[in-house]
């Protein structure tokens, strides 16, 4: 048994039930597991390993929802700077049309380390085209190797533009052959104990990239095997417009005919929906990935989520793909889904003022949906917080930093409103990722070097 002891940090918070901020705190951890949270002088004066996090802030590990890792290789892509989802979509489908299974290591891992250094400990990652002999299988051990949680989300697409389709015939693929390789992948990979680095998730891709068929047919593997289900959901008009015109059903009551509703589903976006299809998400337990800078990125439009978390909805945060967002910090996007939320309650509210105003998103409100909302959202009830019997993950950001200055009265809302930092420590089940502001799994400069070649010969068509 290993055991590692955090003290004197400036403060601790749990984010557990009672919401505690623990001045002068720590954690006693144990074999990856925290056994113990409290004021220093409560603990242990000694362990296998001690680490002294005066003058930081200590935070449960921030827990992303929703993301595509083989799109750091497409960032700021010219062509695609200036389109809305659909548009986009159609030109930078031809360009991932050739990565292969050594993109998407490299993709994996650069995405990976930049959520770790953002102090994100469990990440949702999205792959739903495999070509030139692409497999999850890619993703999942080029995870392993970085020692960020993963929750591989096994994406398919089946619906090409021949049979009325958003993506090309060639980036498609064979409904048999989805349901045969999502069988293999949750037979090999998938880990439902506490604690588990790797789980996997079922994920066609969206309305307009498979067919109803396809639906039914994952979530009825996704039930018998007790794994959860993924996918893109009302995310712009255009999709509402195509799942009307093809289906005759706006998205949400689409995915109440193809058995998609129900508190093992979680939907990517949720910007188009009504009230009544937010009562439906709170009734059935569905969750929402809330992917702010993405939505604003592709002018998508703004998600109704101090609505639905009125309503009992669960909510979590994603960076969505780093070609939608062009960046992977959860941090930044903890501080965007407030901001965009305040935006939100005063386009709604510029008149009211008083009791009839909207509510504003508060800072420790907008790092609850990226903590225990996003635990909530995948499913898992060993993270999300900072308490005995949940597993060691956690990230410290010094509070002495030039971006903090000034903001030493309330370090909790510092964190979210001013600037967005990199993490001075993140550990996930006790082990570091970084440390001192270093990623110490993988050697970071060669990987960038890797990364870019990669892009460059993909975006050039070399």
């Amino acid at each position: 048994m290993t055991t590692l002891l955090i003290r004197n940090a400036a403060l601790v918070v749990t984010m557990d039930d009672h919401r505690r901020e623990i001045a002068g705190g720590g954690l006693l951890i144990r074999d990856g597991f925290i056994e113990q949270v409290g004021p220093t002088q409560d603990l242990p004066e000694s362990a296998d390993e001690v680490l002294d996090l005066s003058g930081h802030i200590v935070l449960p590990g921030l827990i992303n929802t929703h993301h595509h890792f083989y799109q750091t290789l497409t960032r700021a892509v010219p062509d695609a700077q200036n389109a809305n989802l659909f548009n986009w979509l159609k030109t930078l489908y031809p360009i991932w049309a050739r990565i292969t299974p050594e993109d998407v290591r490299i993709s994996t891992q650069i995405a990976l380390a930049e959520l770790a250094l953002s102090g994100c400990t469990t990440a949702s990652d999205h792959l739903y085209l495999f070509p030139n002999g692409s497999q999850l299988d890619d993703e999942i051990q080029a995870a392993l190797e970085i020692g960020v949680r993963l929750q591989a989300s096994r994406g398919s697409m089946s619906l090409g533009e021949s049979q009325g389709g958003l993506p090309p015939d060639s980036v498609v693929e064979s409904e048999d052959a989805i349901l045969k390789d999502c069988q293999r992948l949750i037979e090999t990979y998938h880990d439902p104990r506490p604690g588990a680095m790797t789980q996997v998730v079922l994920a066609p891709c969206s309305p307009f990239s498979v067919t109803g068929d396809l639906m039914r047919q994952s979530a009825a593997l996704a039930r018998e095997y007790g794994v959860r289900l993924h996918t893109h959901l009302a995310e712009t008009q255009d999709e509402e417009a195509f799942c009307l015109e093809k289906f005759g059903y706006r998205p949400v009551p689409y995915m109440e005919q193809v058995d998609w509703i129900g508190p093992d589903v979680w939907f990517a976006h949720s910007v188009h929906v009504s009230k009544s299809e937010i009562d439906v998400y709170a009734h059935s337990g569905c969750g929402v990935a809330h992917c702010p800078s993405s939505n604003m990125r592709l002018a998508s439009g703004i998600a109704p989520i101090m609505e639905m978390l009125t309503s009992g909805v669960k909510v979590g945060l994603g960076v969505d793909g780093s070609a939608s967002n062009d960046g992977s910090s959860l941090l930044e996007e903890v501080r965007q889904a407030m901001l965009v939320a305040r935006l939100s309650a005063g386009l709604r509210g510029a008149s009211l003022s008083g009791q009839d105003a909207p509510p504003l998103m508060t800072a420790r409100q907008a790092l609850e949906l990226a903590t225990r909302g996003g635990a909530e959202v995948v499913g898992r009830s060993d993270i999300g917080s900072l308490e005995a019997g949940k597993c060691a993950d956690f990230f410290a950001l010094r509070l002495d930093r030039l971006e903090y200055a000034g903001a030493q009265h309330d370090p909790v809302a510092a964190v979210v409103f001013c600037a967005p930092v990199k993490a001075d420590y993140t550990v996930v089940g006790g082990r570091f990722v970084v440390k001192e502001g270093q990623l110490i799994t993988l050697d970071l400069p060669r990987l960038i070097e890797q990364h870019n070649r990669a892009s460059k010969r993909l975006v050039n068509g070399e």
